[in-house]
């Protein structure tokens, strides 16, 4: 076995090291998540405003 080998079980942050290899991240995406909420809250006003004009009227 050489001398520097270094058991993974020796140590918390090296076992981590070891059952979890760093993988490089992908840049995140730009979240739309708010736009998207804006949009359907718009639509749904949108409809009830409709639908209380259509009542009304008839």
């Amino acid at each position: 076995m050489p001398e520097n080998f270094t058991d993974p079980s020796g140590n918390t942050a090296a076992f981590r090291a070891f059952a979890n290899p760093a993988e490089p991240e992908a840049p995140a995406a730009p979240s739309r998540t708010p736009l998207l909420v804006a949009v359907a809250v718009a639509v749904v006003a949108v409809v009830l405003v409709a639908v209380v004009v259509w009542l009304a009227l008839s």
